[in-house]
């Protein structure tokens, strides 16, 4: 399927722009001991991450997706998460092979360029920030910066209006299944990145308009 050429781009942050994983499941590990159980490791990780913390704090503790740990054992252990964190939020995690170049292109061409993640904006700003992609954005949507988030169309929505740019003049670009869902019922065009997280799944199964394993492909998409 061909991309219609947009006015305004959003990108997700999680397995999109940034692999988060290594620090995320550090912070896991360390929880999961500091509760005196059994560190999960990077690989179960990865098929929890791109809901926020919250909810891969859950899942971390039920050891699967749609766990739901009692609220006492939560209660013990969000806090726990969330401070090594803060402390733990940029140390491994990168760029993907691609990102930079492929945001150097996109800003070349003058797209108005916009942020949207579902992780929280404590760890989001800062997260940017360290990694050197914040000042490409004209603007950071979080998960807690609006009522809703990914997949409700609300932060696309609100980031269009911020750009005046109509939905279907918009694309997201994203790796997971909330990300398409989100597109669809605002009424973007969507790209994935193949090597993004998507609970394990083939990204391809939710038929994106294209999947793409480099940003630097969007220069022979767009």
């Amino acid at each position: 399927m061909s991309i219609r050429k947009p006015e305004m781009i959003l990108i997700d942050v999680d397995g999109t722009l940034v692999d988060s994983v290594p620090d995320l499941a550090y912070c896991v590990d360390e929880m999961m001991k500091g509760l005196g159980r059994e560190p999960w490791g990077e690989t179960r990780v990865r098929d929890w991450v791109g809901n926020g913390v919250e909810r891969l704090v859950r899942r971390a503790l039920t050891g699967s997706l749609d766990g739901e740990p009692d609220d006492e054992e939560f209660e013990r252990a969000y806090p726990i998460f969330l401070e090594l964190y803060a402390r733990n939020t940029s140390k491994r995690s990168k760029l993907y092979p691609g990102v930079r170049e492929g945001l150097d292109y996109l800003k070349s061409q003058g797209y108005q360029l916009g942020c949207v993640t579902n992780k929280a904006e404590q760890f989001t700003i800062p997260l940017l920030k360290d990694l050197g992609v914040y000042d490409d954005f004209g603007i950071v949507i979080s998960g807690d910066t609006l009522p809703v988030k990914k997949p409700d169309p609300g932060p696309l929505l609100h980031a269009a209006k911020h750009f005046g740019a109509a939905p279907e003049d918009s694309l997201m670009i994203g790796d997971s299944i909330s990300d398409v869902k989100a597109a669809r019922a605002a009424g973007f065009q969507i790209i994935c990145m193949s090597y993004g997280y998507n609970h394990g799944e083939d990204i391809r199964n939710y038929d994106p308009d294209r999947v793409i394993d480099s940003m630097v492909e969007l220069k022979g998409l767009l």
